[in-house]
């Protein structure tokens, strides 16, 4: 009798926190407010102007919740911080020139690419380092756990001669005050330095092939699969292309016109 008492008494138990389970999934899938990480050190994907967060990536990312009929909200973090928030779930999604990376696909989730980047070398215009190949020996100036570090620790440069710096800004004004000789980091943001400081200038080929990625929390369930729908809308509505108009006056070469899925661009490190 015990038995049975106990039996009736916990099914319907069970049955609610079944219930109560397939609820608390349902809502994560059809959540219709997000918050997104952004780093506002990485001109011109985000940065900061009189207090408003704004960038190629902010841009997009707000054409996308539009599209999918998300509300979002902006928090802005240091670049270091954002995976551990994903992981943690206190944002649901991040962007901040994002490299897809295997290591990272551990962590979080990520979205089709949407942008192809890759590493560069900037130097002074009197520099006598003409690409990677010269570096060794001197110091080089980078962003704080970035894909630029990996890079350089496993190619052969000192990490005792690698300056990491909270944001990139830091790492320009190091070379520019004669702290580090050189700067390796995305080449869209290389180059929109350079197009403003005349008295620097790459040099070399590109040392990698990247693809940025909206990185998502695993605890988001179907948010990835909605960042890929509303990317696909922006880029047939031709929101996507307006944006190279508006932050790389037209130049088109990092927009990825296919579907480039985070399995296949992955950076293997």
């Amino acid at each position: 009798m015990k038995n049975k008492s106990l039996c009736a008494i916990a099914a319907p138990l069970i049955a609610g926190l079944a219930l109560s389970l397939n609820v608390t999934t349902a809502s994560a899938a059809d959540k219709t407010s997000i918050v997104v990480g952004a780093d506002t050190t990485f001109p011109p994907f985000e940065t900061e102007v009189n207090g408003k967060v704004t960038g190629f990536d902010i841009d997009m990312i707000r054409a996308i919740a539009k599209a999918e009929g998300l509300k979002l909200t902006i928090k802005t973090l240091p670049f270091s911080g954002l995976i551990p928030s994903l992981q943690a779930g206190s944002i649901d999604a991040a962007v901040a020139g994002i490299t897809i990376k295997t290591s990272r696909m551990q962590s979080v989730d990520f979205s089709d690419a949407y942008y192809k980047s890759g590493l560069s070398v900037l130097v002074k215009k009197d520099s006598k380092i003409t690409g990677f190949g010269d570096l060794k020996g001197h110091v080089v100036a980078t962003k704080k756990a970035t894909s630029s570090v990996d890079y350089m620790t496993s190619h052969g440069i000192d990490p005792q001669y690698i300056k990491q710096f909270q944001d990139i800004d830091s790492a320009y004004q190091a070379l520019e005050t004669n702290g580090a000789d050189a700067v390796i980091f995305d080449n869209p943001v290389n180059v929109n330095f350079k197009t403003q400081h005349p008295n620097v200038k790459t040099v070399g080929a590109l040392l990698t092939g990247e693809y940025y990625g909206i990185a998502v929390s695993k605890k988001a369930s179907g948010l990835d699969a909605k960042m890929n729908d509303g990317l696909a809308k922006i880029k047939k509505s031709g929101e996507y292309h307006q944006l190279f108009v508006k932050y790389f006056g037209g130049d088109t070469s990092g927009a990825v016109e296919g579907v480039e899925k985070p399995a296949d661009v992955a950076v293997k490190d």
